[in-house]
């Protein structure tokens, strides 16, 4: 790691100007050096500017302000990445929190696994809303299947993750061609491993997540996953030329069990039965997806 490291905090954003001024507050809470990471947040084309959002804090933060037209998340990032000068990107959300040693511990990571891709921990700051919680223990048991051996994870969320500037690069960026906000972050993980890097994930590397739910959020949120799920798989198909692999049954047992046997604010038969919901949800998704990208047509992906 150089003498003086620089980190670049890109954040996508679009019209939730609320949420935006909570994780610029939390940003003014880091523990590290001011002058040792910028903020750089892209606006999706939202439909009022956020340079009344983002002026206060330009005396607090080295902060950029670049507006798109509405592209994705997706775009945006690539977008922030653009005019970043750090050597090493992180990620997160308008509506996350970084906490005060988000920096300190990507660092200590980066010290040790220079040329990985970093991820860590995301906690659910809205734990008296059972769809917030459902959603955020749902993701918990994903990390604890996926990334069971922290030196070889497999999949992190774009809310909280880190890697050299250089390397984003090299591994392509962001793929844009989604149809929603879904999988684009699985997809980048997933190339990231073909392409022979390694992913490590740090528990202390925190973020708090703020994204208030109801049932017909909840559900639209995991119909998208589905459809993310569906495009992911297309491209992954084209890539390593391997038909899709199922997850076994025991997968789904143990997720429905997993609200159950957790230390949660929310009745754990409740949640399994949201967890429940989520997957046919999800099967939908996919489904329709398929559907609609390939018309009446099954697609050609095989399982």
């Amino acid at each position: 790691m150089d003498k003086n490291p620089v980190f670049s905090i890109i954040i996508p954003t679009y019209n939730r100007r609320q949420q935006l001024s909570n994780c610029l507050k939390s940003l003014t809470c880091l523990d590290y050096p001011r002058d040792r990471f910028e903020v750089i947040i892209v606006d999706d084309g939202s439909p009022m500017p956020l340079d009344a959002v983002v002026a206060p804090f330009q005396k607090q933060l080295i902060v950029k302000l670049i507006r798109q037209n509405n592209a994705g998340p997706a775009s945006a990032r690539n977008t922030g990445s653009i005019h970043a000068h750090g050597q090493f990107l992180a990620f997160t959300d308008d509506d996350c929190q970084p906490a005060p040693n988000w920096l300190q511990a990507l660092e200590q990571g980066f010290r040790e696994f220079p040329n990985a891709l970093l991820g860590g921990h995301t906690i659910n700051k809205l734990s008296e809303n059972i769809y917030s919680e459902a959603s955020q223990l749902l993701l918990d048991y994903v990390y604890s299947y996926y990334n069971s051996d922290p030196n070889q994870a497999h999949f992190f969320t774009s809310n909280n993750l880190a890697l050299a500037t250089e390397h984003f690069y090299s591994c392509g960026r962001f793929n844009t061609t989604f149809p929603l906000v879904a999988a684009e972050d699985r997809e980048f993980c997933d190339s990231w491993l073909y392409q022979g890097y390694k992913m490590i994930y740090i528990p202390e590397v925190t973020v708090y997540h703020a994204h208030k739910l109801n049932l017909q959020t909840f559900c639209l949120q995991h119909f998208n996953y589905g459809r993310g799920a569906f495009s992911f798989h297309r491209i992954r198909i084209q890539r390593t030329n391997e038909s899709i692999k199922v997850e076994p049954l025991q997968f789904y047992l143990k997720l429905l069990i997993y609200p159950l046997i957790q230390n949660s604010s929310q009745p754990g038969m409740l949640v399994s039965i949201l967890f429940l919901i989520s997957q046919f949800a999800n099967v939908a998704g996919f489904f329709w997806e398929n559907l609609h990208q390939l018309g009446s047509k099954l697609t050609d992906i095989k399982i």
